[in-house]
């Protein structure tokens, strides 16, 4: 991955040596969006470095009129602010991702923005509001529009957000309901074959044991995410 990093910001440095056309500010939006994911693997959410690729990315989006194939935009810059803290900030871009794709009638990036919101949501402790939003995205969830999501973001939103309800309702007070949430999600993971969805169900199916105290299930769920991240080479989860 970090090899990777260095190539997309060579190919960016290279194209700041052509013309300022819309087919430049494309192809340097699409390295400024594998640039961030690529330092989020490496480096996690919080890493300067991926805000940086994620503003300059929001940057050219927006310029070329906030294209609909490029929700990872919003959505990546809103997990960079989350994971800084500034939830307020994340807040208004999942909102401004819910409005566009409202404007557009566009389920996925609807059920994209609900998901996001939810996750915002648990962060600032307002579990209640999150769990709606949680379900709202799994309602709005098709399984065809759900590919372009996962080429788009790296995740399935259907794993991820019921991987995020499992929480918010063990925090509601249903830890039964939580844990038969959880293991949906990973089985759910499993069945799409998706390593990095099935990674990030099972870093949230150990938080949930961790608070609930199952130590003898957080082992096991603990030792497959560190197979899993170790194969796909994401140190930010294997830590």
């Amino acid at each position: 991955m970090a090899e990777a990093a260095a190539q997309f910001q060579k190919g960016i440095d290279q194209l700041a040596l052509l013309p300022d056309t819309s087919q430049r500010q494309r192809q340097e939006l699409e390295f400024c969006i594998a640039l961030g994911a690529a330092f989020r693997a490496v480096k996690g959410h919080s890493a300067a470095e991926t805000g940086q690729s994620y503003e300059r990315a929001r940057e050219l989006w927006k310029q070329l009129g906030s294209p609909s194939e490029f929700l990872q935009v919003p959505y990546g810059l809103a997990r960079y602010y989350a994971h800084q803290g500034a939830i307020d900030l994340a807040l208004r871009l999942d909102e401004d991702l819910l409005r566009l794709s409202r404007q557009r009638d566009d389920h996925a990036g609807l059920a994209l923005g609900h998901s996001s919101s939810g996750l915002d949501l648990m962060f600032a402790g307002r579990f209640t509001l999150s769990r709606s939003h949680l379900e709202e995205s799994l309602a709005l969830y098709d399984p065809i529009s759900a590919r372009s999501l996962v080429r788009q973001v790296g995740l399935d939103t259907r794993a991820t957000s019921q991987t995020r309800l499992a929480i918010v309702l063990l925090c509601l007070g249903f830890p039964d309901q939580a844990l038969a949430e959880s293991d949906s999600a990973i089985a759910e993971a499993r069945g799409l074959a998706h390593l990095p969805t099935l990674a990030d169900t099972l870093v949230g199916a150990t938080r949930l044991l961790l608070l609930i105290g199952d130590d003898a299930t957080l082992d096991e769920w603990a030792e497959e995410l560190s197979a899993v991240a170790t194969e796909q080479s994401y140190p930010y989860w294997i830590a």
